[in-house]
This record gives C-alpha cells, sequence and structure tokens, in this order.
C-alpha cells in the first residue's frame, strides 16, 4: 500500500473515526483504525464492537492495501505533521506504516487488516429515511444528555427514535428528567417504528450532522438488530437496544399554575453561581407580574455558605417555588439554543417543564423537583 493525502484531510478523517475505537478492549485491535486504499479512495474505520464509524477520503493511491494502525498513536503523529502532503508506505511483511511528511518521517506497526472485524455498511441507500442535517443535530444536541447511564435498566441509556407517518421524534430519559424533539420528515414516509439507539452513537451522529449541511440517512439491517446512518463520506452503525422506551408522554404535565419567560443567558448564569453552593437542588422562587415579575435562584450549603440571584421575567399566573437539579437545568439552559426559555410549573411536588422560546422551537424538558429545603 502506498498513497498520498493532505495532512489536514486525514487528520479530520481520523478525528471521525477515532471516536468509535474502544479505551480499553481485551482484544488490541479494537484500539487500532483500519486504513483502506483502494480505486482513488482511502477509506478508515474504526470500532468497539457496538459502534462503528467508517469515513471515505479521495486520495493519490499509487499502490492499493490495507492495514491497521493504532489510533491514539496515529492521531498524535498526523495531528503535529505541517499541513502538508503526507505519503504513507506500508511494508507488508512487517506490517509497518512509514509516515512521511516533508521532513518528518516516523514508522507505526500495524496489524494486517484481515484481523479487523467486518463493519457493516449501507448498501441499499434508495430505502433509508432522510433528514435534514441540521435539524437532525439540533434534536440531538437537544435530547441526547438526558440519557442514562445505568447499564441495569439498558433502555435507558439509549435514545428513542420514534419514527411516524411525517415526523420523528426523538426522546432520552434517566427516570429523573425527560427531553423530547419532534420535527418533520419533510418527505412523506409509510414507515412507522421505535428504535431505540445507544447514547454514544446518537451523540456521534449529532457531531456529525452538525458539521454538514445537506441530509443525513438513516437505514436498519433487514433483522432489524442494527442502525446504519450515513452522509455521503461518513457512516456510523450501532446495535439497537432490545426493549420498550417507556411511556414518555404520559409523564409530560398538560397543566401548570406558574409561566415563566425569562432569559436563556441570565439564567444560565445565576444557576452557574448557585451550583457553587450546593451538591444538588438549586430553589427556583417566581413571583408574577403583580408581585414584581422577578425569578429568584437561590441555594445554600451550611459548610460553604449561600448564593441568590434574581432576574427580571415575565411570569403568569400563581407565585412559584420549586427544587431542581442544578446539573439537569444547566444542561438544558446549554443545549437549547434560544434567547428565552419558558418555564412551567404547577407544585413543589410536580415536574418542572423547560421549553425553547422563539421560532421553530421544538425541545421540550421535563425535571422531576427535589425536597425543599
Amino acid at each position: 500500500m502506498k498513497l498520498t493525502i493532505n495532512q489536514d484531510t486525514f487528520k479530520a478523517g481520523i478525528n471521525i473515526v477515532e471516536n468509535a475505537v474502544a479505551a480499553k478492549s481485551a482484544m488490541p485491535i479494537l484500539a487500532h483504525i483500519l486504513l483502506v486504499a483502494r480505486n482513488g479512495i482511502l477509506k478508515l474505520a474504526g470500532t468497539n464492537l457496538e459502534v462503528g464509524i467508517t469515513h471515505w477520503m479521495q486520495a493519490e493511491v499509487t499502490d492499493e492495501g490495507a492495514v491497521t494502525l493504532p489510533a491514539k498513536l496515529l492521531s498524535d503523529v498526523v495531528g503535529n505533521l505541517p499541513n502538508a502532503p503526507v505519503t504513507l508506505t506500508l511494508n507488508s511483511v512487517t506490517q509497518t506504516v512509514m509516515i512521511a511528511c516533508g521532513d518528518f518521517k516516523t514508522n507505526i506497526k500495524g496489524f494486517e487488516a484481515e484481523e479487523y472485524p467486518p463493519i457493516p455498511t449501507a448498501e441499499n441507500r434508495g430505502d433509508a429515511l432522510t433528514f435534514s442535517a441540521p435539524e437532525m443535530a439540533a434534536a440531538i444536541r437537544q435530547v441526547a444528555f438526558a440519557a442514562g447511564s445505568d447499564d441495569s435498566r439498558p433502555v435507558l441509556t439509549g435514545v428513542l427514535f420514534r419514527i411516524t407517518q411525517g415526523n420523528l421524534t426523538l426522546a432520552a430519559a434517566d427516570g429523573f428528567r425527560l427531553a423530547t424533539y419532534t420535527f418533520p420528515l419533510g418527505e412523506p414516509t409509510r414507515t412507522v417504528a421505535d428504535l431505540v439507539i445507544p447514547a454514544r452513537c446518537v451523540r456521534e451522529v449529532g457531531t456529525i450532522a452538525a458539521a454538514t449541511e445537506g441530509r443525513i440517512g438513516m437505514v436498519c439491517s433487514p433483522g432489524m438488530s442494527q442502525v446504519i446512518f450515513f452522509t455521503e463520506h461518513t457512516e456510523v452503525v450501532s446495535r439497537l437496544i432490545d426493549g420498550k422506551f417507556p411511556d414518555f408522554e404520559r409523564i409530560i404535565p398538560q397543566q401548570h399554575s406558574t409561566r415563566c419567560e425569562i432569559n436563556t443567558a441570565a439564567l444560565s448564569k445565576a444557576v452557574k453561581l448557585a451550583s457553587y453552593f450546593t451538591d444538588q437542588a438549586i430553589r427556583l422562587e417566581m413571583a408574577p407580574a403583580t408581585m414584581g415579575g422577578r425569578i429568584t435562584v437561590s441555594a445554600n450549603a451550611s459548610e460553604v455558605g449561600d448564593n441568590t440571584g434574581a432576574i427580571d421575567s415575565s411570569i403568569a399566573g400563581d407565585p412559584g417555588l420549586i427544587a431542581l437539579n442544578a446539573k439537569y437545568v444547566a444542561e438544558v439552559l446549554g443545549a437549547v439554543g434560544t434567547k428565552q426559555v419558558v418555564i412551567e410549573t404547577r407544585s413543589a411536588q410536580s415536574p418542572a417543564v423547560i421549553r425553547p422560546l422563539g421560532e421553530g422551537a421544538k425541545g421540550l424538558h421535563v425535571i422531576m423537583p427535589m425536597g425543599i429545603r
């Protein structure tokens, strides 16, 4: 194998696929990236056996071939080379690749490509559903962070993709909070399905979608055990999680007694300051216009001190008081992407709803209350 490719193109490709490489594994080859040079294309692939990422780039291929190289070492070396053409030459006897760029030469030992686990690819792209990549990126940004991390409840470690006629809904929950986002598909479809996809895969799809201007496709394997997302140059494949996702719509409050419209950045700053004085709960006290039209964010820790911040806001309904997990509120405010948010509460014992406010805002977040001290 011998090929030449520009450093910045090569570096970008490595950065994409190394996100799927196993950090720790009993199989040393899973710490590697697969490189395949053929027909003027360099293919890079990485997998941890649950999520796989494949990326294709144009290259000047002199001799076709394939090899695997340690992902971290390859990333470190290529990332520190000058932005100039990089030539890779494989010694097929020793499975060593010489990387030459300008005045730099590096030799990295790899494994034979045949040892690398196969990664499925989207062969029937014509059967795929496609979505607006920017819309998908926004949906994932507002939902994926709410997925759980408790492996004893596997279905909550994933993100639900609910496909109905004309719409896609993403939902994630960890038992203490819920995030949802619904948007129109933009094309007719007869497909109706609920797919639970590991949150790690969904986050990788979000990163790729955020860098894509067009559309992103999704296709399932014939046995509905795997899902593949793809753009023109990149594919992400993942297993699907078995199990039924909870009936999340049932826990979304349908009524509220207090509604607050507030500047996102101002509230975010107040929440951050208050979080320094608590491990968990912050208090949000909402006074309607007849009482000043302000929301007060506070927290206290007997061994550290306390903090209180007040923000002018548009509040309708009854006075409200609720305690919420500071981390959960901060993550919502960091994800919504709008200048204002709406907070709706019914009582100190009922869930709070936070929605982005603005044209095209589609997300919804539910946070369970905590005890008020």
